[in-house]
């Protein structure tokens, strides 16, 4: 691939619900590039961007893939993302980079979740975008429909590019209201072809709507306008492409990426429309060390800098880091500096990447995008920069787990095999996190969905030979005592020689903290020396409670009184005393089981408050308020008990779908109500 400048580069992310038909968009783009000589179909597991077998398996894509292609002397390269929600977290890194994107839409179901999901990441960003409803050749589509949703939904900011011809007999071409250009299909694929007179009456009113925007793009322009003198061609050009840079203007396209329909026009329409690296705004960074604000531009000219926004892990041929080139050039065997990991790392081979296929690159400008292999401490996020002109640019965005599966080996002895194959995959895949809970034993990994932690553990068989098995994540409860007692904890043992003898009388009650330790002791009946080891004796007991052997908090203790022996009193006798007296202690002060509590917020649209509301009260929950969250939609406040919330990232999904998302983090340990902590006794006692 030859080398391109910054003005003739395109960095568009193909967005939209998942099955609208982004991928096969991509193989129409190769095959009227020339890349390929047929277009690839998801069923048939054939194409570019889904190469990795989890893809090919479940037919839908799961990470961004690079596709670079060739276009009338531009180079752009196309980030096909996920449309499952599950995998925001590459959405989010391909956007971070991209200059525009292209909206897709599948005609038979009009605007989707992921639809609008989609345009509120672009709409946050301000990037350029443009609508490409795909599919328009099913039966019984009505494009009518589906533009009148498209503004409903998105405002008048919805302008159509292009109008379909005879979709109700199969979608026969386009006509490009724009250009005023008619591209018919003749079978195999579209041609040019003259506009007829009778599609005028259905063109007029669509086109006149866009002489309209150009008007309203420049002063000079409406004055010309007002006068009732026709643009000319540039001058209608102009006026659309500063609308659509501005988010003014949102072209609408229409085709059938299987058919290769409309594919010549989008890419057309990328060229005309599309920002390319000049057309973008500075990038803004910190220094380093004094985190002094500044600013790189998009040019050659500038001292080098480039963000790496994905990490692809092979266990054959490594760690390939692909980053845009914010500013400067990137060559071979330079040297660079992370500052996020304060390390100077060594470039080797420069590359792209088409799907899994790599093409080598002689340079990188500003503007591209490119691929590096086996960088040393890079991870998905970092700047690198020139050493002698640092830079760090802000850190891309990656939600929180909202998840949590606890995962085991089905084989001994694979437990290393699973801690190595985890690590390399979060390299990988920055929106999934591994826990190990020290108190349950348990191996946790965290992810966005049930559909994220599937992907997971199957990469982790695929890729690094692991068979696994998840299981639900044990609770950390907590044992305490709501009541006081007075108690005697006497361990004296003779077997003939030197004996054991401590004996300790000590008062437990509840308390604020963990644990309280006190020592009333008078004349000396416990000596000193051995008060230390009560203390360590009854802190050893709360590891194990007496109900269901949980952990001990919020109690104290103050030993008042006790006895000993000269020759058979020792520091460990004293202990085991403690201990005794701590046994008692807790079953005389009425004990009882605490369950961790969560504060969770949940964001949705307003239409789904009542249904919210009342699932969170049947997951003995308490809302503590509510308040809007803008875009239409509502942030609920509540607490609730971990236990009644593992799986809520899934139900929430579906009851909200999937426009709701939620936050959650640890707040207090509350008491467990009597009928469910006689089971959750009960159960602990039976798995022991």
């Amino acid at each position: 691939m030859k080398q391109y400048l910054s003005d003739k580069i395109r960095n568009v992310a193909l967005l939209g619900h998942g099955g609208c038909g982004k991928t096969v968009l991509t193989e129409a783009m190769l095959y009227t590039t020339k890349v390929n000589n047929r277009i690839g179909k998801t069923e048939d597991g054939n194409t570019v961007s889904d190469f990795n077998k989890q893809e090919i398996d479940r037919q839908l894509s799961i990470s961004t893939s690079l596709i670079p292609i060739e276009w009338k002397e531009n180079k752009y390269n196309i980030l096909d993302t996920p449309g499952y929600f599950d995998f925001v977290g590459e959405v989010n890194g391909a956007l971070r980079i991209a200059g525009g994107a292209v909206i897709v839409i599948d005609a038979s179901s009009g605007v989707e979740v992921g639809t609008e999901k989609a345009w509120k990441y672009l709409a946050k960003r301000k990037m350029p975008r443009i609508v490409y409803i795909n599919k328009m050749d099913k039966d019984n589509v009505n494009y009518d429909k589906i533009i009148n949703q498209l503004r409903e939904h998105f405002g008048k900011a919805i302008a159509p590019f292009a109008i379909p011809l005879g979709t109700d007999n199969g979608l026969r071409g386009l006509v490009n209201v724009a250009d005023m250009v008619a591209r018919e299909y003749n079978g195999k694929e579209c041609v040019d072809a003259p506009i007829k007179e009778e599609w005028l009456e259905r063109i007029q009113p669509i086109r006149e709507m866009l002489i309209e925007s150009v008007a309203e793009s420049d002063e000079e322009l409406m004055e010309k306008y007002f006068e009732g003198e026709e643009f000319t061609e540039e001058e209608i050009h102009k006026g659309l492409r500063k609308g659509v840079l501005a988010g003014d203007i949102v072209p609408v396209l229409v085709g059938s990426a299987v058919n290769n329909i409309g594919t010549h026009t989008l890419l057309n329409m990328i060229e005309d429309y599309m920002p390319n690296p000049k057309d973008m705004a500075a990038y803004e960074g910190i220094h380093p060390e004094n985190e002094e604000s500044l600013i790189r531009e998009i040019k050659p000219s500038e001292p080098f800098s480039s963000l790496i926004f994905k990490t692809v892990v092979d266990p054959y041929v490594g760690k390939i880091s692909l980053m845009k080139i914010i500013s400067g050039e990137l060559n071979s065997d330079m040297e660079v500096y992370n500052p996020d990991k304060e390390e100077l790392e060594k470039i080797g081979h420069i590359f792209t990447l088409r799907g899994k296929k790599q093409i080598d690159v002689k340079k990188a400008i500003a503007g591209d995008i490119v691929a590096v292999s086996k960088l040393e401490y890079a991870s998905t996020g970092d700047t690198l920069c020139d050493k002698n002109n640092q830079i760090k640019y802000k850190n891309i965005f990656f939600p929180q787990p909202t998840l949590y599966m606890a995962i085991e080996p089905k084989s001994k002895g694979d437990e290393e095999k699973i801690g190595t194959g985890l690590h390399k995959l979060m390299e990988e895949d920055p929106t999934f996190i591994v826990q190990r809970n020290k108190e349950t034993r348990q191996t946790l990994i965290g992810g966005q969905g049930d559909m994220h932690i599937n992907v997971i553990t199957a990469k982790l068989k695929e890729k690094f030979g692991v068979d696994v098995t998840l299981a639900d994540p044990k609770i950390p409860y907590r044992e305490t005592i709501k009541g006081k007692a007075d108690v005697q904890g006497k361990h004296k043992k003779q077997s003939g020689g030197h004996g054991q003898y401590g004996d300790v009388k000590i008062k437990f009650e509840p308390a604020n903290e963990d644990f309280v330790f006190e020592e009333k002791i008078f004349g000396g009946s416990v000596p000193k020396n051995y008060i230390p080891a009560v203390e360590k004796g009854l802190k050893d007991c709360m590891e194990s409670g007496v109900l269901a052997g949980f952990p001990v908090v919020n109690m104290r203790a103050t030993l008042y009184d006790g006895s000993y022996h000269d020759v058979d009193s020792s520091e460990m006798a004293f202990k085991i005393a403690a201990s005794l007296a701590f046994k008692k202690g807790m079953e005389q002060a009425t004990p009882v089981l605490l369950e961790p509590i969560m504060k969770v917020e949940v964001i949705m649209p307003d239409d789904y408050m009542g249904d919210i509301m009342g699932d969170m009260n049947k997951r003995r929950g308490r809302i503590l308020g509510m308040e809007p969250s803008g875009d239409g939609n509502q942030k609920v406040i509540a607490e609730a008990p971990q236990s009644e919330l593992f799986k809520y990232a899934i139900d929430l999904r579906s009851m909200t779908q999937a426009r709701g998302s939620f936050t959650m983090e640890f707040v207090r340990y509350d008491e467990v109500p009597m009928h469910l902590s006689e089971k959750i006794i009960q159960s602990y006692k039976e798995d022991k």
